[in-house]
């Protein structure tokens, strides 16, 4: 993430033109004062009739130049204040984009939202219209004092004696802010987490009853965040009316001194009618302080938050000098005794296989063994902690991660589709270089193109949020046909007909065969998932317990042996009857592998 004045910098001619606009618009306003004076002193006081109309002419000359720069000085740094804001959200979306899984695992979705919105339109507003704002009360203080200066030192003196005072108070205000909004921008991140969350999660939070609990939830967070605000809101109430106060006292104490003044014969009238206007011009960036200081407090906090996430480093990244080996990659997959520790905790231990380009792997153990845990490291979202993985005999660490993640197309168990079009779903990656006609091959070899053929407006029907609308099975099937679509050398299936039932899975197996040469590793907790596979490996705790193929595990009557005894080698008769409404084949099918289970386990 690049510093604040990387983006300021890249606007400096606006930036000059909105400061230009800005001083010829207070210069104007310094003008009005004297043309005051002069209508008081030569044409009420002195009878001079014929200046009058060349002076009102002046304050409505004066009125519309300034009117013209204001909106010129406006319109530029709000313009500046977005364009940067755009900018500032696009680098830390893209810098987000290129963090490890690590730093995801650590950071809630809802704390990212609020850096990318709230944080960035605090910052933006701050470098825009408020900065400038600020700017102009100074620049607009220092010259009125300097007009009241040359009418009048003496009393020049009573703004001078309060100005002081109110930098004081706006200080200590600002002080006070600060912390208070960097709790503010703490509590908004936990609102947003819990918010997205309950709304991302509704079903589950229905199915289960738990509204109550998440309204108690939700309140909570909601009274703390107003509860905060109410003291951002008590800070600025008890210093604003103190710094609006000091200014109508000092106005005052203007006119009260500045009449003894004419009494004496030191200062016309027409002077003190200037000097007045000038004080009342001075009390305008005094009352704003409090705003300013909030806005400014508020900004300088957000950014130490952005400047958080953006100082954050990727832990995986691709290597300064890739190998990109020769052609495209065939698939041909080696894990060299690979292991894995995370906070201490050993998750792989020294597993090894390898798989031919094109030939199938199959991996089984019961849930927390490290199945997941191997395609995590196939596409480099965590390194290995021992051993290597080779694609094409090049260590994947080598390889740019544009390249590994192309080649390896993963149907996870934790289905994600965008809310968006079935085609667009589909073509996810790819988008700009997938046909229609790839799509709907795709869609045919997962065998989703009957019920897609049924929707409305079938592959431009749009998906709701994370495929909300479909069915578990048919989520998975259009995230098998995203994933075989992109034609990569290496598919990963993580459990990824765990929805489907056995004879839609049949068919997806059979298909699956004729996609072309793709390296595919099968992870599942179904014999019928795996059975098929060159190589089955079982592993338990992280390590490898077993291995071989269907045959040599059923000999073997291990693991394996026991896993499939459990799933078809008891309740022959129930399993069929279970499975018996989804049609003759299936029911076939099933008969076949429990006689075959009940046969073996005897």
């Amino acid at each position: 993430m690049k510093p604040l004045t990387y983006y300021m910098r890249r606007y400096w001619k606006l930036y000059l033109f909105g400061l230009i606009a800005m001083l010829i618009s207070i210069c104007l306003d310094m003008m009005a004062p004297q043309i005051t004076k002069h209508i008081i002193n030569d044409v009420i006081i002195g009878g001079r009739m014929e200046l009058l109309m060349k002076l009102l002419l002046g304050l409505i000359g004066i009125g519309l130049g300034r009117a013209v720069f204001q909106y010129a000085k406006e319109f530029t740094y709000d313009y500046v204040g977005i364009t940067v804001g755009r900018d500032m959200r696009r680098d830390l979306f893209h810098h987000i984009q290129s963090l490890s899984m690590d730093f995801f695992d650590e950071h809630n979705t809802g704390e990212l939202l609020s850096r990318m919105k709230d944080d960035v339109d605090r910052v933006w507003v701050a470098v825009g219209f408020v900065g400038i704002l600020a700017v102009e009360a100074l620049v607009h203080t220092v010259m009125v004092l300097f007009c009241m200066f040359q009418i009048s030192p003496l009393l020049t003196l009573i703004p001078l004696l309060v100005l002081p005072v109110i930098g004081v108070c706006a200080v200590r205000m600002e002080r006070k802010l600060g912390v208070v909004f960097d709790e503010i921008s703490e509590e908004t991140a936990r609102l947003n987490t819990i918010a997205q969350e309950n709304l991302s999660g509704v079903r589950t939070v229905k199915a289960f009853a738990r509204e109550s609990c998440e309204i108690e939830k939700f309140n909570s967070h909601n009274k703390q965040f107003y509860n905060l605000n109410m003291q951002d809101a008590r800070i600025t109430a008890n210093h604003q009316p103190v710094i609006s106060f000091l200014g109508k006292v000092m106005l005052l104490s203007v006119i009260i001194a500045g009449g003894f003044l004419v009494i004496g014969d030191r200062l016309t009238l027409g002077e003190l009618g200037a000097f007045s206007e000038y004080a009342n011009n001075v009390i305008w960036p005094m009352e704003i302080l409090g705003w300013l200081s909030s806005d400014i407090a508020s900004a300088f906090a957000s950014w130490k938050k952005i400047r958080k996430v953006g100082d954050t480093q990727p832990v995986i990244c691709s290597p300064e000098e890739p190998e990109t080996g020769s052609g495209r990659i065939r698939g041909d997959l080696v894990f060299d005794h690979v292991t894995l520790e995370r906070d201490g905790h050993a998750i792989l231990k020294d597993v090894s296989f390898s798989l031919r380009p094109g030939s199938t792997l199959g991996i089984m153990g019961v849930t927390g063994s490290g199945k997941s845990t191997i395609v995590n490291l196939l596409q480099r979202f965590y390194d290995v902690s021992g051993g290597r993985i080779l694609l094409d005999g090049i260590d994947i660490r080598r390889l740019p991660l544009d390249r590994l993640r192309a080649a390896v197309s993963v149907v996870s168990q934790d289905v994600f589709l965008f809310s968006d079009t079935i085609d667009r779903n589909v073509k996810t990656g790819r988008k700009s270089e997938m046909d229609s006609e790839t799509v709907k091959w795709a869609v045919k070899k997962a065998g989703a193109h009957r019920f897609v053929s049924h929707l409305s407006q079938q592959y431009e029907t749009v998906v709701g949020e994370r495929g909300v609308g479909l069915s578990g099975g048919q989520k998975q099937r259009l995230s098998i046909a995203r994933a075989i679509a992109r034609h990569a050398p290496v598919l990963v299936l993580d459990d990824a007909t765990s929805a489907l039932d056995m004879e839609t899975e049949k068919m997806l197996q059979k298909n699956l065969k004729d996609v072309g040469e793709m390296t595919k590793i099968v992870i599942g907790h179904r014999i019928s998932s795996v059975r098929d596979a060159d190589e089955i490996i079982i592993l338990d705790h992280g390590q490898v317990a077993e291995r071989g193929n269907h045959e040599e595990l059923m000999k073997r009557r291990g693991k394996y042996y026991e896993t499939w005894c459990v799933q078809y080698g008891d309740n022959t008769g129930e399993n069929a009857d279970a499975q018996g409404e989804n049609g003759r084949e299936e029911h076939s099918t099933v008969n076949k592998i429990s006689e075959e289970g009940e046969s073996v386990c005897q």
